[in-house]
């Protein structure tokens, strides 16, 4: 045996140990074994459900009521410099919210009156106006928020999150993705692990049947069988991988072999929503039609956190809505008001709000203006400019709101940072350090920020 035979044995054993104990025993940053040492290890949240509200939901019609535009509706639209809108052509309008505004909670939170059932928990809830990204296109903008860069390709967050925590529960996966039939624009590039090892990924469950395909051993084949030839396969794997110590995808597509084995056995259970009381439910707004859907994803994320899922991922879209603004923002509401409600208030009931961070935003807001095309369809066009977004459970500043718009809306005035400090805050109140979750990849130390970002502390209690 040469020298380069034996360093290539050395590595290979090496690995081969690795790969064993990563199949038998927690993993955490970095792909290390044991229990995570949080950078931060007051942070109260222990994982996270992301609520994305796909299309760009309007915090003029939402959070954030702007009583000047009633005075200047339908007024023709000012515009300051070269500034433009995301589909600016021709005249421009005001257009005033067609929604009517309350006070909710004892906080006193601004909010549409068509959110009734949110309006319960507004004391839940910490507002944030002062948010700003940098992409107008909706691919870009999501890729942007998912990933921390605006051309895709990146990790996702939720897959920093998996790597920087950890699984609790090593029979399924450390982030899930819960979509729509149709995926948002940029499809599943929004949940992709990137240089990440492919664990890290999010596991996108099946909107509509079967959650995920093969879930079920094929008729007549045993969990026995399958075990002896999951064994037979690892056996042929790990001598390949003996020969090829540099090669680290075959590693992790041995631990994705073990995972959808291991699956098999919890997540026929998990998804099973008929198990839970008629009351739940009844609270969910599961069997009504309105709510049903997204009221089974909702009662899904509850159930996946409790067995220890770090990060879930739901969808809600499309509240592109360029015109009838009344009429199409008003049906997303009535669709995900009542399920998230509940959500925050099923996790509060279990002792699960405070370490649970929910987080509830779109890829951008929407301008005062518009044009009027065919008739008055009083719509609202992009906005990177100003946005609300809201955070609940997990060590945030209930019952606040942060930051602030201009009288029109068009831009955020106050506590004004860009999406890179909101990610950074988040990993924070999960425990992490944005500076020291990175990843050795294209020769240099990656982070979610790409380059480092401040802390939002108005947003912490």
């Amino acid at each position: 045996m040469d020298r380069r035979q034996f360093l290539y044995g050395l590595n290979a054993g090496l690995g081969s140990i690795a790969i064993s104990a990563m199949l038998g025993e927690k993993t955490h940053a970095a792909g290390g074994i044991g229990t995570p040492e949080l950078d931060f290890p007051s942070a109260k949240a222990k994982s996270c459900i992301f609520l994305y509200m796909e299309g760009g939901p309007s915090h003029i019609d939402n959070f954030d009521p702007k009583p000047k535009l009633k005075e200047l509706h339908e007024q023709e639209f000012q515009r300051q410099g070269n500034e433009q809108s995301a589909m600016s052509s021709g005249k421009r309008y005001y257009v005033q919210t067609p929604f009517d505004f309350h006070k909710a909670g004892q906080s006193g939170a601004d909010m549409n009156t068509e959110w009734s059932h949110l309006a319960s928990v507004a004391d839940e809830i910490c507002f944030y106006r002062g948010l700003q990204v940098t992409s107008v296109n909706h691919p870009a903008a999501n890729y942007h928020v998912n990933t921390g860069n605006r051309l895709g390709g990146d990790p996702a967050l939720g897959a920093w999150v998996n790597l920087g925590l950890g699984t609790e529960n090593s029979d399924l996966p450390g982030f899930v993705v819960l979509p729509e039939v149709s995926y948002p624009q940029g499809g599943a590039s929004n949940w992709n692990n990137g240089f990440l090892p492919t664990e890290y990924q999010g596991t996108a469950f099946r909107p509509q049947g079967s959650p995920l395909l093969d879930i079920h051993p094929p008729r007549g084949v045993t969990r026995q069988q399958q075990r002896l030839n999951l064994d037979l396969l690892t056996t042929l794997n790990s001598r390949h991988a003996q020969q090829r110590p540099q090669n680290d995808q075959l590693a992790a597509r041995m631990r994705n072999y073990e995972l959808a084995f291991r699956m098999q056995t919890q997540v026929p259970d998990l998804v099973n929503l008929a198990e839970e009381s008629r009351a739940t439910h009844h609270m969910y707004g599961i069997d009504q039609q309105k709510t049903d859907l997204f009221g089974r994803r909702c009662l899904l994320a509850r159930k996946l956190i409790e067995k220890g899922v770090r990060f879930v991922q739901l969808y809600a879209g499309t509240w592109d809505s360029h015109d009838y603004i009344q009429r199409a923002h008003g049906a997303m509401i009535k669709r995900v008001d009542q399920p998230i409600a509940a959500l925050i208030k099923d996790l509060k009931q279990r002792g699960l709000l405070d370490e649970t961070l929910i987080v509830w935003m779109g890829e951008f807001g929407r301008t005062p203006d518009n044009g009027i095309r065919g008739g008055i369809k009083y719509g609202r066009d992009h906005n990177p400019q100003a946005m609300t977004v809201w955070l609940a459970g997990g060590g945030v500043k209930a019952g606040h709101t942060i930051g602030a718009t201009d009288e029109l809306g068009m831009e955020a005035v106050e506590s004004v940072h860009p999406l890179r400090d909101f990610h950074v805050t988040l990993l924070r109140l999960l425990g992490l350090d944005d500076n020291k979750l990175t990843y050795f990849h294209a020769g240099r130390y990656k982070q979610l920020s790409q380059f480092g970002g401040q802390l939002i502390g108005e947003l912490i209690a």
